[in-house]
């Protein structure tokens, strides 16, 4: 099985992040070189495990699915940006403008669980972001034009209150993602410092 764990999307942030990918598109142009993340397809990945075997693959399904120890939050998905930092970019993705130090928080923890039963998990630093476009033949000068592109300001708020386990499956017309297992977010709220 090939799975991921991630924040989904409602409908409503969908469209306006796909709205915000069209501004993307007309910017940098739509080439044989990039391709574009459907919007029934996006989600925020959390943890990429690849392929995992049957005997190990239930063991994740089991971790995936227990309530994690942190509260419900809101994300705000805004500002356009491409990774890697630096050259040429690869990924050119929209970030969060409210919610990040808690989806960080959630995916320490399920990177911890799946460290548990024997995953790796990335290691290096977790930055929250949604992919609109993969990009295969860029120039570093590309990075001024994406980074013209940012308007600021929030695209979408989503209401996260659990984490879902995909399974992915590759075919010519792209991949399709079924969910496995859910994880609720049954924390309690921290109280906010003045």
């Amino acid at each position: 099985m090939r799975l991921f764990v991630a924040i989904e999307l409602d409908d409503r942030a969908r469209a306006a992040i796909a709205e915000r990918q069209q501004h993307v598109q007309q910017a940098v142009g739509v080439g044989r070189d990039r391709t574009w993340i459907s919007p029934e397809r996006m989600h925020l990945t959390l943890a990429f495990l690849g392929d995992v075997k049957k005997p190990h693959s239930s063991e994740v399904i089991r971790v995936t699915a227990s309530p994690l120890d942190a509260a419900p939050f809101t994300l705000g998905l805004g500002g356009v940006g491409a990774f890697p930092p630096r050259g040429a970019p690869r990924v050119i993705w929209i970030g969060t403008t409210t919610g990040s130090a808690e989806a960080i928080a959630v995916q320490r923890i399920v990177a911890e669980r799946l460290r548990g039963v024997g995953v790796a998990v990335e290691s290096r630093r977790f930055h929250p972001h949604i992919t609109l476009a993969r990009w295969r033949g860029a120039r570093p000068a590309d990075r001024t034009r994406i980074g013209a592109i940012d308007e600021g300001g929030e695209v979408a708020r989503v209401h996260v209150d659990h984490v879902t386990l995909f399974e992915s499956r590759l075919s010519p017309r792209g991949p399709t993602y079924t969910a496995v297992s859910r994880a609720t977010l049954s924390g309690l709220p921290r109280p906010t410092v003045q």
